[in-house]
Formats: C-alpha cells, sequence, structure tokens
C-alpha cells in the first residue's frame, strides 16, 4: 500500500514484481484504507481469475484461434496444435508453418485478451504467410486492435529490467513475436 499527497479520489491496485500495490490518498483514515485495500484487493483478484479461465488449457486457446482464423482469415489459416510452452522467454509466440503449429509464451498469461488474440493473429498469419512482407503485415492488420496490442507488448518489454530497448531477432522461417522490444 502507497499513500499519495497528490492523489485526492482515485484508488488503483496492480500487481508489480509479484507484489500487490494499492495506490491510496494520503487523507485516507485507517478504516478507509483497510476497506479500499480489501475492495482493490479482491477485484484484482476476480480479474486475474477471468483472465486465467478464459485460455486456461490449451485447448481452448486452439478453440480462440480457431475463431480467429474464421474471423480474420475466413477460416484459412488452420493450425494442427496451437499451446502454450514455458521455454519462451525471448518471445511471444512462434510458429512453424511446416507443420502448422503455433506456440504462445505461458508470459502471456494473464495479459488482456486483446493482446494475447494479437500474438494468436500474429502467428496465424504466418501459416498463409511466411515471410513479414506486406503480405503478412496487411493480414496482421485485419485484426483491428493489432496496434494497441503491439503498444501493449513493446511497453511490456520496455519495463524489463535489464532489457535494452530496440533489440530483436531476425526472420525465419520458425518466426515469433518476439521481445525484447521489438516483435519481428
Amino acid at each position: 500500500m502507497r499513500r499519495s499527497a497528490r492523489r485526492r479520489r482515485t484508488v488503483t491496485a496492480y500487481r508489480e514484481n509479484g507484489r500487490t500495490i494499492v495506490l491510496i490518498p494520503a487523507a485516507f483514515s485507517a478504516a478507509e484504507e483497510r476497506r479500499w485495500v480489501d475492495q482493490m484487493v479482491a477485484k484484482l483478484q476476480t480479474r486475474e481469475e477471468r483472465r486465467h479461465r478464459n485460455l486456461a488449457s490449451d485447448g481452448d486457446l486452439m478453440a480462440r484461434a480457431t475463431t480467429l482464423s474464421d474471423t480474420f482469415f475466413a477460416g484459412r489459416a488452420v493450425p494442427a496444435s496451437v499451446r502454450w510452452v514455458d521455454n519462451q522467454h525471448r518471445r511471444w509466440g512462434s510458429c512453424t508453418p511446416g507443420d502448422r503449429t503455433i506456440r504462445l509464451s505461458s508470459r502471456l498469461r494473464g495479459m488482456p485478451e486483446f493482446v494475447v488474440d494479437y500474438v494468436l493473429v500474429h502467428e496465424l498469419a504466418h501459416l498463409l504467410e511466411a515471410s513479414h512482407d506486406d503480405r503478412f503485415w496487411a493480414l496482421v492488420h485485419a485484426y483491428p486492435q493489432a496496434d494497441r496490442a503491439l503498444g501493449f507488448l513493446e511497453g511490456i518489454e520496455f519495463g524489463r529490467p535489464g532489457t535494452p530497448s530496440g533489440t530483436g531477432a531476425g526472420d525465419g522461417p520458425d518466426d515469433d513475436v518476439e521481445g525484447p522490444g521489438a516483435l519481428d
């Protein structure tokens, strides 16, 4: 819990390095503080549970990918499998067009749905266009929140301790949405 003399009415809660931070106005009484901290922690927990529940399993992820393919690619991007993986520390997702597999970093769990959807759309687009040429980006930008999600991911990477901004790996047949600082 952090008190702020500048904060007058608003209360905010978020997670930072595994800790819950609640920002409250300095003028709050001890009773108001307890009430608001309890309320904001419960609200944060509910939001996280809802996000986790939405795409909890690989099957849920595959179903979401199918829906996105139907919506943005007329069902033409058909992955053989879509799954969460724990071994992608620099990449948000990867796709192997040859065997039509898509993998998403478990670091995406708990992020807003529009961000996970963007990574799925990016990887689905690789099933239709392997390289990052103009045709590929036209496919990705069929997703209306592509720029917003890209900005969100860049912000996450920029805020990572010890991560220089603007670095990233190059294109390849097993391409992906990469970090830190750059997606492609």
